[in-house]
């Protein structure tokens, strides 16, 4: 039997985005004991040239709500990248949790074959459902997952592997 698409999409985010706040929740935690303001946490980067907290965690939000709406046809939310706190983040990927529970796999039945297009770099870029679900949307969700895990832990956040995969 083969794996639905909505299997290999709907619960992964669901699962690796509870982790990633739980993650959060602990890294609040981190910087209320350390005294260490959450602006710092948010902008920090683990090289110059790479993005800070912030925007790994809101990027990974909209790889999470963007996703399930493309393969099923449907509208993007937009959501404003205005989080000035762990909170705030937290607040995002509540918010992203709830609309991705609103997807039932029948929606996603042929989105395997259906085109997906979404601008590059101001280009579109049409991808086959399959291969955008698991050779783009998927990759760069987890890098961005694994990013922001990866800031936390050089900032001391006692967080491990446990952490990061969250409950089976």
């Amino acid at each position: 039997m083969a794996i639905s698409m909505y299997s290999a999409a709907v619960p992964v985010f669901q699962r690796q985005l509870a982790a990633l706040g739980k993650i959060l929740d602990k890294a609040a935690a981190h910087a209320a004991a350390k005294k260490v303001p959450d602006a710092v946490l948010l902008q920090t980067r683990l090289y110059p040239d790479m993005l800070p907290l912030v925007r790994q965690v809101q990027i990974a939000a909209d790889f999470a709500k963007s996703t399930p709406a493309r393969l099923t046809g449907g509208e993007v939310p937009k959501y404003d990248d205005n989080e000035a706190s762990l909170a705030d983040l937290k607040a995002r990927i509540d918010k992203t949790l709830a609309y991705v529970a609103t997807f039932k796999a029948a929606q996603f039945e042929g989105s395997e074959e259906r085109d997906v297009t979404l601008p590059i770099a101001g280009n579109p870029l049409t991808l086959k459902g399959e291969v955008f679900l698991l050779h783009f949307a998927m990759p760069n969700f987890y890098f961005h997952t694994t990013t922001a895990y990866d800031i936390l832990r050089q900032c001391g956040v006692e967080i491990g592997k446990r952490d990061f995969i969250g409950g089976i």
